[in-house]
């Protein structure tokens, strides 16, 4: 049992000993149990793992693809492996994982997939590989520091922080607006109940609060890790969940995380996640974007007003009014300037802006100085210091306008928001420096090979990745495939010309695509309004409009609509409404979960929404047997990122929009087609109403190689016959 302690707030606390999600885990018994006799290979663990799932049968790809892990592991080489839907790759990567001495760590970019892994395949995967093991391997989850509560900010969430509960600046809330009592009452109601819930809770992690808080209720009780003191300088350290998670990770075998987390990680040198010897990049292909998101830093006046306001009793009141009127001129310069990127430096008012917030945040900085351990609140000092750092770090980095950064102005469609943004060109520097060194680095998904090639998404990580000279062996292999065939003579995927042949491997990596146990040409058809005119007009042109409602009446529903816009699915519903009687669900009508239940159980029904079902929905059988996608997912102009970017290659000579914007719509296009065949049963229509991803010559072959190698055709009446076929069976 473990020993009890009493925290500040007067409450009597058990300090429990770290545990795995699956029991103890000491170094001792670890070590000990991985020494009797030969390990077990990690093709033994995966066929014990297949075979305790009833009906498992052994997937040569899935098989293939644990092989080349444990080769990579042994050789010290960087894996880049294209795993389709169905191959089973979480087994694939978590049987080999428990060869590997130390921890295992598993980053993946959804609560979705964590979910999975832990709930599902990490438990099933450690029942049926004991034997094997001699032991019962442990895994443990790990996230960020704000996702579990802090026992010192709930001691301190009180009513004595009304500057920061009662009186929040109205941008601060959805709607804004002044906070009333009754919002007060409700607020203060849960966090009573969270004080419960932390006399229960043995991991304080958020997701495990049932039913849940909202947000701003959360940010009371919960420490980012910025302004933590630490667990030696914190009264509740030996008690802190955090701390506890961490120490959990460190014994046990598999550590999952999510790509936040560990891009934070990287950023701050590699002291959060335990050390490791095995890193597998789940869900890779959204890495590079969560590390720019990580590094990307923003000013917001209501920031600098709460920062302010924790700060006041610190401070001397002229260095508090100095920050305040740099909010107030943040807040000016943001009203005048429009949103988008800033090509030409800071405007003038952003600029003093930033300018006054630098001198402010240094003098504040300064009176608050160092935190020590006879200070009285430690806590709160090092909150205000965080706070104070964070926005002086970002006024330098605007200041500076360097090259690799780039700056623009964010305003919602509502109003309530403006910020004034920074973010990094490029993440490529930072991944090569930072993902790869002292580890061996597995990177998997369903969208790796960007047309055909893995040199795309290579250079992304961080990896090199030179083109190689084409060969008399690719021009058969083109030959064979059918390269350059009409599009209506070529079912399936159809290779186009090329002067270089897919890059399989670079400097210390190599790549592998074990293909999909689906027979994708036989189970699905990939058809291409190329009759249709280009789109040009944002929404649903009419033509499109009417293509639309063809597919979707043979069929008589069980449409997912996936749309460039909000108005493009809108205008879509409408349609359907208004001239069908069919079950018409559009997103943002109803939550999404609940949309997506009502998808899958009414069969007759369409369920339209934008970027978030692209990858967001696994509906397989026969709720969901025609996708139609209105338009190539190409990123839009005023995306201020994906435009820098471009503007780069651009000015150094290439197309930007060719190595920017075409590999951005090839992994959205291979997501959303993705949501078709989900098993070896499912069978459908992905209906594409854009006919460049046909008619343009530049990027419409690059497009169509990054898809699965569904049946192709352009011709209306053979996807509404194949459609109708569907609606009888």
């Amino acid at each position: 049992m473990g020993a009890v302690g009493v925290g500040a707030d007067g409450y009597r606390r058990t300090v429990t000993p770290p545990r795995t999600a699956t029991g103890s885990a000491t170094p001792s018994a670890r070590g000990t149990s991985r020494r009797r006799g030969a390990r077990p290979s990690g093709t033994e663990l995966l066929a014990a793992a297949v075979g305790a799932v009833p009906g498992g049968m052994a997937r040569p790809g899935q098989q293939q693809m644990t092989t080349a892990i444990e080769e990579c592991v042994t050789s010290g080489e960087h894996l880049l492996v294209q795993a389709g839907t169905g191959t089973g790759k979480s087994l694939a990567y978590l049987a080999p994982a428990l060869t590997v001495d130390g921890p295992v760590v598993v980053s993946t970019a959804t609560l979705a997939l964590q979910s999975q892994l832990v709930d599902h395949d990490l438990p099933r995967l450690a029942d049926a590989v004991e034997p094997l093991l001699g032991r019962r391997p442990t895994f443990a989850v790990l996230k960020g520091r704000h996702h579990y509560l802090c026992l010192a900010r709930l001691d301190n969430s009180t009513a004595d922080e009304p500057e920061e509960t009662l009186f929040d600046a109205p941008a601060a809330r959805p709607g804004g607006g002044t906070k009333w009592l009754g919002e007060a009452g409700r607020l203060g109601k849960q966090i009573e109940r969270l004080r419960d819930w932390a006399e229960k809770t043995d991991t304080g992690d958020r997701d495990e609060l049932d039913p849940g808080v909202d947000d701003q209720a959360w940010r009371l009780v919960s420490m980012p890790s910025r302004e933590c003191v630490g667990a030696t300088r914190c009264p509740f350290g030996a008690e802190c969940f955090a701390e506890a998670s961490r120490a959990r990770a460190r014994e046990a075998d598999i550590v999952v995380t999510n790509h936040s987390l560990l891009a934070v990680d990287m950023l701050a040198d590699r002291h959060i996640v335990p050390p490791h010897k095995l890193l597998i990049v789940d869900e890779a292909h959204e890495l590079a974007d969560r590390v720019s998101s990580a590094a990307q830093a923003e000013l917001v006046p209501e920031m600098i007003d709460r920062s302010t306001r924790r700060a006041r009793p610190l401070l001397k009141p002229e260095t508090a009014d100095a920050l305040t009127a740099a909010g107030d001129a943040l807040a000016v310069g943001l009203a005048e300037a429009p949103a988008g990127r800033l090509t030409a430096g800071l405007p003038t008012p952003l600029h003093q802006a930033c300018t006054l917030l630098d001198s402010a945040t240094r003098a504040a900085l300064d009176a608050i100085g160092d935190i020590k351990s006879d200070d009285p609140d430690p806590v709160r000092k090092q909150q205000a210091k965080a706070a104070m750092d964070d926005l002086s770090t970002t006024a330098q980095r605007l200041l500076e306008e360097a090259d690799h950064d780039v700056a623009w102005v964010e305003k919602n469609d509502s109003g309530n928001r403006r910020a004034l943004v920074v973010a990094p060109l490029s993440v490529a520097g930072t991944l090569a420096a930072h993902l790869y060194d002292e580890r061996t680095v597995v990177a998997t998904s369903a969208t790796l090979a960007l047309g055909g090639r893995f040199d795309t998404v290579a250079r992304a990580l961080g990896l090199d990745a030179p083109p190689v000279p084409a060969s008399p062996a690719a021009a058969t292999m083109a030959a064979r495939t059918g390269a350059g065939r009409p599009a209506a003579e070529t079912p399936g995927r159809r290779l186009a010309d090329a002067t270089t042949i897919p890059a399989t491997e670079g400097p210390g990596w190599r790549s592998l695509d074990v293909g999909s146990p689906f027979d994708y040409a036989r189970q699905g058809i990939l058809y291409v309004a190329a009759h249709l005119p280009r789109p040009s007009v944002s929404g649903l042109p009419d033509a499109a409009g009417e293509e639309l409602l063809g597919l979707v009446e043979a069929l008589g529903g069980r449409t997912l609509g996936l749309f460039s816009s909000r108005r493009a699915a809108t205008q879509a519903a409408e349609l359907l409404r208004a001239r069908t009687d069919l079950p018409v669900l559009l997103q943002g009508e109803e939550a999404l979960p609940l949309l997506v239940r009502r998808f899958r159980e009414e069969q007759s029904s369409c369920l339209f929404g934008v970027m978030s079902l692209w990858q967001g929905v696994d509906v397989p059988g026969d709720a969901c047997q025609l996708v139609v996608i209105d338009r190539l997912p190409f990123p839009r102009p005023d995306e201020p990122l994906a435009a820098a970017r471009a503007a780069a290659v651009d000015a150094g000579g290439g197309s930007g929009f060719a190595a920017v914007s075409v590999p951005i719509a090839a992994v959205r296009l291979a997501q959303g087609v993705g949501r078709l065949i989900r098993a070896t049963g499912d069978k459908g229509v992905v209906a594409v109403l854009d006919s460049r991803l046909e008619t343009a010559r530049g990027y419409g072959p690059f497009l169509r190689r990054s898809l699965p190698p569904f049946w192709y055709t352009t011709r209306p009446e053979v996807a509404r016959g194949a459609l109708k076929r569907l609606a009888t069976t």
